[in-house]
């Protein structure tokens, strides 16, 4: 049986159903992105690029370590996103440190 290209219109609707009723179609996404391994490594990539997940999360997704992956992506020509993205994230690391700092303080060794 021959595979026809999905229209643009296809495409379009699709997504407008997921955006309606999404519990509809998460069976069948789950099922397309997590069969094919190059699925899932690229939507993986998509969501690292455009900043929704950090490295480390990407690695755990993809089942390597933080070090394998930002190798891979060297190899690969991907920028690395590496430390925080904005003057916000930067804080939120530093409040994070102080956290951390202040409760070994307070722990008895």
């Amino acid at each position: 049986m021959a595979v026809r290209t999905l229209q643009h219109w296809e495409v379009d609707q699709v997504f407008k159903l997921y955006r309606r009723q999404p519990g509809l179609l998460d069976p069948l996404f789950h099922h397309l992105i997590h069969k094919d391994e190059k699925i899932y490594w690229s939507i993986v990539l998509g969501a690292y690029q455009d900043g929704q997940i950090n490295l480390g999360k990407a690695a755990e997704l993809l089942g390597m370590t933080e070090l394998e992956l930002r190798e891979r992506f060297v190899e690969l020509g991907i920028p690395l996103r590496i430390g925080p993205a904005g003057l916000a994230e930067a804080r939120a690391e530093v409040d994070a440190v102080r956290a951390w700092f202040a409760e070994s303080q307070e722990t008895p060794s």
